[in-house]
């Protein structure tokens, strides 16, 4: 679990998005994390303490003077364990604190006696966003090394539609994720293909494969995750677009290749393509839909070569690091081995297609010019984290990025 061993506590302050802290609490749980609650006297007038308790399995703090924290200083003990404080949600007011150095409750006083990383996730009215002083205080939290996620833009509970309105969950969690994975290609920009491509026979029918496009998504979640500037090209699929990746959409192999081209201009540091390619395009492909009374019998299809997207970024005057992955059937090792030789690259990822078609696990062998090394199965976002890490070695990327 991608939140796994890390100890999270989420503050809690007073406004209607308070609710979307409960379902928090359970998502931060289900990545891995343990939470403690803290709340503000206000945030308790939206929702209770027990609902957090409850969730959480551990006892809620509102109160300042709470005695159950066995030096009376609650205030100092709750963050010495924690790896970051999360305010969600965090009000107009309790950014104004923050910014200031204000603390008159416990949740204030904590967060400036802290000694771990503070993220805050917004939430307020469209127009108390906007407000100048808000504004100000927002400038002077990112200033004082405060991260803030969000807010989002969208319906608001007073009926008003804007930028105000809290992240969901999930949202948060992602972010808060990404906060702690080690920015080894921070400054780098990737490229990543994914998924499948589609090529007509017909305005209905076509030649596709069996590629979900997990993978590709993951290695572009894993290269976010890691500071890169990603940008996701990628075939017909119905996944969501992996937070801070920019994606563009194509749907046949030509398509793909000039998207991809145009990706990479005037410069990236990076191409890994994960995506499934058609080898072969239709170069007879209807017009109209090809009906078997009118046809009479089995209509021929002629095929020609699809660009080779991959040799071809390869070849570019300032090619970036590129790495392959190889789908195949059988003889890993060989088969990997002879693609990379013919795609002239550094890295070739390979595995056995038919096994990871859809699923959400996978096993990988990566291949280079100085042999073999075997990834176990496991989920596919565990191994895009150990790909991504693998890349930023061989690149020479920083190797200090340390984790929050």
């Amino acid at each position: 679990m991608e939140l796994d061993k890390r100890h999270i506590v989420l503050g809690v302050t007073g406004g209607i998005a308070a609710y979307k802290a409960a379902e928090l609490a359970r998502e931060l749980l289900r990545a891995g994390a343990t939470v403690q609650v803290v709340m503000t006297q206000a945030a308790a007038r939206f929702v209770t303490p027990v609902t957090f308790q409850a969730l959480t399995a551990r006892p809620v703090f509102c109160d300042q003077w709470d005695d159950r924290v066995g030096n009376n200083m609650a205030h100092i003990e709750l963050s010495r364990a924690a790896d970051a404080i999360l305010i969600a949600p965090a009000s107009a007011d309790f950014l104004g604190k923050l910014a200031n150095g204000l603390c008159d409750d416990l949740l204030s006083t904590l967060c400036v006696a802290r000694e771990c990383p503070l993220l805050v996730a917004p939430a307020m009215n469209v127009q108390m966003w906007s407000n100048a002083a808000v504004q100000r205080n927002v400038a002077r939290l990112r200033d004082d090394g405060v991260t803030l996620l969000g807010p989002a833009s969208g319906d608001q509970a007073c009926g008003e539609t804007g930028p105000g309105r809290m992240l969901e969950a999930l949202e948060l969690v992602e972010e808060l994720v990404a906060f702690f994975t080690p920015k080894r290609l921070a400054g780098r920009r990737v490229v990543v293909t994914a998924g499948p491509t589609y090529e007509p026979i017909d305005p209905v029918r076509g030649i596709t494969n069996r590629s979900s496009g997990k993978m590709g998504f993951a290695v572009a979640r894993a290269c976010r995750h890691a500071g890169a500037q990603v940008q996701l090209v990628a075939g017909p699929t119905a996944l969501p677009t992996p937070a801070g990746v920019t994606r563009r959409d194509v749907l046949t192999a030509r398509e793909m290749c000039d998207a991809t081209l145009a990706a990479c201009a005037p410069a990236c540091d990076v191409f890994i393509a994960v995506a499934a390619v058609a080898d072969w395009q239709v170069t007879n492909a209807s017009e109209r839909k090809l009906k078997k009374d009118e046809v009479g019998t089995t209509p021929e299809l002629a095929f020609a070569e699809n660009p080779d997207i991959l040799r071809t970024v390869a070849a570019l005057p300032e090619a970036p690091y590129c790495v392959g992955f190889a789908a195949e059937s059988e003889d890993l090792q060989r088969n990997g081995e002879a693609k990379r030789r013919r795609k002239g690259v550094p890295l070739l990822v390979a595995n056995i297609g038919h096994q990871t078609f859809g699923r959400d696990d996978n096993e990988l062998l990566l291949i280079d010019e100085h042999g073999t090394q075997p990834l176990g199965r496991a989920s596919k976002d565990a191994l895009a984290r150990t790909l991504v890490a693998e890349i930023a070695r061989r690149i020479g990327a920083d190797e200090s990025a340390s984790t929050p």
